[in-house]
């Protein structure tokens, strides 16, 4: 395999193999990075003792098995980057594949005429920048994809093992436990994307991004539970994966509803609110969040889904607001549940949206801080749990 500087990849060879070694206390934290939000939040600003690998996002499968490593700014100088600041930090790294919307193109990646061509790039891809392993990101993944996945899991991993040290393989997903459960042995860490759990749907409510539990609460159109993190993770469970192989979500992103009429308070501005016209919902990150709409006096906190929000109830109801997202105390929750559930770990996303570069040093990354202080507070009671 080549690249081109010779002698750096030799250097991050010797790098990884440092890094195959280390031991880790406690859960996996493994950060997603993307590289357009390098140029936001350079690698040099980045706690990388904060977290146990980072996930750099993303490389874009093409139908005919080729990576697009350009649309998210996987760049030779940016992979370097990040690549030998987390190494220096005893930090593996692995590439990510795929994204929102990445089916079309991972379906002809994985036919049967394209799989060994697909493989073959993503092995050559990650050793050569020296990467760690390599991520999956199938989205969505449907059940008529199951032939395809299991295929793909399956080549890859081989290709994989023939490698020293051994990468790493691991996926981002949401759906399919019957699958992964077949296929747990293949990967080191199966991570629930359990974020982005809500929407302005038809028979729905107003529901938090990111909540822990249901609460118990169920959709007065069909009577079924709210989505939630404990809920997926135990569907996965209850499919037969165990529970040290499953991370669970932190979200660096919320969601602000706003507006729509019908509801309690005119326009959407609490959780569980049913409307007559549809409020919007758009993904914001933490960091305008913070900087946008946060006041102290606008902050709650729902106990029964362990979810922070905002609530903003304006008169009329074009400007009311509900915007759920995960705080510090919604991080240090989700440590906790992880490891009440014996769960493996957790996954960021992403790491850029949580960085306030406008505040002081000390102050940009109060949620990464948070998830590191969480963990570090269990390493101590626990002790080493996992390598």
């Amino acid at each position: 395999m080549k690249t081109a500087n010779p002698m750096l990849a030799i250097i991050l060879a010797g790098l990884v193999g440092a890094v195959g070694t280390r031991v880790h206390a406690g859960l996996w934290n493994s950060a997603y990075y993307a590289g357009w939000m390098q140029g936001y939040l350079p690698a040099q600003e980045v706690d990388f003792t904060a977290m146990t690998h980072v996930i750099h996002f993303s490389v874009v499968p093409k139908a005919d098995g080729r990576l697009d490593s350009e649309v998210n700014a996987i760049t030779l100088a940016n992979s370097t980057d990040v690549v030998a600041r987390a190494h220096a930090a005893g930090v593996k790294v692995l590439i990510s594949v795929g994204g929102e919307d990445s089916a079309h193109g991972f379906r002809g990646a994985a036919s049967a005429a394209n799989r060994l061509r697909f493989v073959t790039n993503l092995v050559s891809f990650a050793s050569s920048r020296g990467y760690d392993g390599v991520d999956l990101d199938w989205e969505p993944l449907d059940a008529a994809d199951v032939g395809l996945y299991s295929n793909l899991v399956n080549d890859l991993r081989v290709a994989l093992n023939a490698l020293s040290p051994r990468p790493l393989l691991t996926a981002a997903v949401g759906s399919q436990p019957a699958l992964f459960a077949s296929l747990q042995s293949r990967f080191d860490q199966i991570n629930l994307m359990t974020y982005s759990f809500s929407g302005p749907y038809s028979g729905w409510v107003t529901w938090f991004n990111s909540p822990i539990y249901d609460g118990g609460y169920r959709f007065p159109s069909t009577g079924q539970l709210v989505p939630s993190a404990d809920g997926v993770v135990s569907n996965f469970l209850a499919h037969g994966v165990v529970a040290s192989k499953l991370g669970i979500g932190i979200s660096f992103y919320g969601c602000a509803w706003g507006g729509g009429s019908g509801t309690s308070t005119g326009g959407a501005a609490l959780p569980r609110q049913s409307w007559a016209t549809a409020p919007t919902a758009t993904e914001v990150a933490y960091s305008a969040i913070m900087s946008n709409y946060f006041q102290p006096q606008l902050y709650f906190w729902d106990t029964n889904t362990q979810s922070a929000y905002l609530s903003i109830d304006q008169s009329g109801s074009a400007d009311d607001k509900f915007i759920s997202y995960d705080d510090q105390t919604t991080c240090r929750a989700k440590v906790a549940y992880a490891k009440q559930k014996g769960l493996g770990g957790l996954i960021i996303w992403e790491l850029g949206g949580g960085y306030r570069a406008n505040l002081p040093a000390g102050q940009r990354d109060l949620l990464l801080q948070s998830v590191k202080q969480a963990l570090a507070s269990l390493r101590q009671s626990t002790g080493p749990q996992w390598k």
